[in-house]
């Protein structure tokens, strides 16, 4: 699946999760919104742009779900790439029970895309014990932070072993596809800029320029890493780049983030 035209339904990537993105021609930072459904509920996690509304919303219909179905808005931090069609979702669901999740330090920023007296409607994971079930199935939060926000986190859905990590594992994009496919001769590789099988473009350098650029240092993306890569994952979705589904690449992708040095501040200037 690598043509725009593939794109313009939402896609199933695992059981009751569909990827309802926007695939655009113009930029080479992709945002992934996902749906997760439970019977006759679901999840919106990083629902994306103001821009973006329209396609997300469509994509939701066409998946089957009913904007009154949706429970909750689960926000991993409060950038205007995923927030920004807050306002508009919640009028759409027009569900005076809609839970607005996100981390309590996050709250504070997110009032800011809403009227006052939507301020109700927001929650923090703490509230929730680090935990949502709805339709007993369970999506458990876990704080990474600092990676890249003070209350950043990520969302682990326990039925299908699916990680929803916001920035973490996000790249940049000029040749994007939804999976990320890396070849044999990847993960010997040491120099990305001489492909060893001739290819114009390498997925791994652009995620590791990424969280270079996107992480504010070492040690904030080391201790996210740590946090995360001893779950039972056999899916990791970010909110940008591509999906990781299968294991050697999750943990070959999970071990250099791990150790990846010249992350932000670290980058210009050691002590």
């Amino acid at each position: 699946m690598d043509s725009f035209d593939a794109y313009d339904r939402p896609v199933k990537i695992a059981e009751g999760i569909f990827w309802v993105g926007f695939r655009d021609k113009n930029t080479n930072l992709f945002c992934n919104p996902y749906l997760v459904i439970e019977d006759e509920q679901a999840v919106l996690i990083d629902a994306g742009s103001r821009t973006d509304f329209a396609v997300v919303m469509m994509k939701i219909l066409q998946a089957g779900i009913d904007p009154r179905q949706i429970v909750a808005l689960i926000y991993q931090h409060y950038d205007p790439d995923l927030c920004g069609s807050m306002p508009n979702f919640i009028d759409m669901c027009d569900n005076p029970a809609l839970k607005l999740i996100s981390e309590k330090s996050n709250t504070v920023f997110l009032s800011y895309y809403i009227h006052r007296d939507r301020y109700p409607l927001l929650s923090s994971i703490n509230d929730h014990d680090f935990k949502f079930t709805f339709n007993n199935r369970s999506l458990r939060f876990i704080s990474t932070p600092y990676a890249h926000s003070q209350g950043s986190f990520v969302t682990y859905d326990e039925k299908t072993r699916t990680l929803f990590t916001s920035d973490i594992f996000g790249s940049f994009s000029t040749e994007w596809d939804l999976f990320m496919k890396l070849e044999e001769a990847c993960y010997t590789c040491n120099d990305y800029g001489n492909c060893p099988t001739g290819k114009t473009h390498c997925p791994f350098s652009e995620m590791i320029e990424f969280h270079r650029s996107v992480m504010p240092c070492e040690k904030a993306l080391r201790h996210a890493i740590r946090k995360i890569k001893d779950l039972d994952m056999a899916m990791i979705a970010p909110q940008h780049g591509s999906i990781l589904n299968r294991k050697r690449e999750i943990e070959f992708v999970s071990d250099a983030l791990e150790s990846l040095d010249g992350v932000g501040i670290d980058g210009i200037v050691r002590d």
